[in-house]
């Protein structure tokens, strides 16, 4: 009989594994088998076993696991069927939503937040990205598939976007594992997630949905040459011309985008490259808009920016998901309308604030929007309204 293969089960891991964790896809992957190793060993294992574990899963399948990621080939890109799916779907005009990003850690924390999110009851929940440490097929199993997992899943449906992060290991587990059980509800039917975008609308609001996480990885040679900005693939902007139709001047509903990458940051690098493509679509349909990220693990609401130096745009970061919170000072201020900077623990060296999520609540030309923290306090809240197609910050 062949040998049974062992179910997915929950990764359990520790904030401290993730506290000064950085984007260097060497120490990332090594996490990745280190959590391996520690699933694999038993208090009653000899230290002959121990060791050899160690070399085969810690060395061996660190070297294998890295090279194959970094210089396989990624997972090809997917776009919509238009003839029976076009990735824009109908949304009742009151719609409730659960937000999380840099969410996926499998923590104590994280599990919180998720399970706090669920008894929000939303209609929607998204992932907007960042499954860790390499977004691998068990990682993605113990954060979203398995029982025990703690994703709010949506009333009508939850999709996802893609982080870096998942492209880690070739965006592999991100199409073939989470997408297929992403879904979302049409007249009655559940609709599979298909690719990593989309568009969720009603008669007021168009939530769009932005995949940054693509191209936001190379191979180590390419990315010495031309690093990566994330720009919008040609298959998405495609999408976004001619299915989401997203320069149309007569269509005067108000825009919210999610996306994993910054757009703009005060404090680490920001990718510009997807809002400048945006404004090209947008012409003279860009209105101010609101654009909702991760990436940075921290709760930030800014004010009005002019992206790529004409397009005003009402920026968050809710990438406080599950992540440690690492505070710090940003290099500018001013734009900053709201910060969340309270110390909740601290951990090597470093002051941890406070996991989160945002809940989203669409009602006709309004948007409530609610920052809620993991013991369920209310950090910020504000509501943005459509005025002649432009989304303004009410008061």
């Amino acid at each position: 009989m062949p040998a049974a293969v062992p179910k997915p089960r929950r990764l359990v891991r520790s904030v401290k594994d993730y506290v000064n964790l950085g984007h260097n896809k060497v120490e990332n992957h090594l996490k990745t088998q280190q959590s391996e190793l520690k699933e694999e060993l038993k208090p009653t294992d000899t230290v002959t076993y121990r060791i050899g574990q160690f070399l085969w899963t810690n060395f061996f399948g660190f070297v294998y696991h890295y090279v194959k990621s970094r210089f396989g080939r990624r997972h090809p890109y997917s776009a919509y069927p238009k003839q029976d799916d076009s990735g824009v779907y109908r949304i009742p005009p009151v719609a409730s939503f659960a937000l999380l990003s840099d969410w996926a850690s499998d923590t104590e924390e994280s599990d919180k937040v998720g399970r706090l999110a669920a008894r929000y009851e939303p209609d929607y929940s998204i992932h907007l990205g960042d499954v860790y440490f390499v977004g691998t097929q068990k990682e993605v199993a113990a954060n979203f598939l398995i029982p025990e997992a703690s994703w709010p899943w949506g009333r009508c449906g939850s999709l996802a976007l893609s982080g870096n992060h998942e492209m880690y290991s070739n965006g592999r587990a991100f199409f073939e594992t989470l997408l297929p059980k992403m879904w979302i509800e049409q007249s009655g039917i559940r609709v599979v997630q298909k690719a990593g975008f989309f568009c969720l609308e009603n008669d007021y609001w168009r939530v769009v949905g932005l995949d940054t996480g693509y191209t936001s990885v190379r191979n180590p040679v390419m990315e010495i040459l031309r690093p990566p900005d994330c720009r919008l693939k040609d298959a998405q902007l495609h999408w976004l011309r001619d299915q989401v139709r997203l320069g149309n001047p007569e269509d005067r509903r108000g825009l919210l985008f999610l996306s994993h990458h910054p757009p703009f940051s005060v404090f680490r690098e920001a990718f510009p490259e997807p809002a400048r493509q945006l404004v090209s679509l947008l012409g003279a349909a860009k209105r101010p808009a609101a654009w909702i990220w991760g990436h940075e693990h921290r709760l930030i609401v800014y004010s009005g920016q002019p992206l790529s130096g004409e397009w005003p745009v009402h920026g968050r970061c809710i990438g406080h998901g599950g992540m440690p919170v690492e505070l710090d000072e940003p290099a500018d201020i001013s734009p900053i309308v709201f910060r969340d900077d309270r110390i909740r623990t601290r951990l090597k060296r470093k002051n941890l604030g406070y996991n989160g999520f945002a809940y989203l609540r669409l009602d006709g030309p309004e948007a409530l929007i609610q920052y809620v923290d993991l013991d369920n306090t209310l950090v910020y809240q504000e509501v943005l309204r459509i005025e002649e197609g432009a989304v303004v910050v009410e008061g």
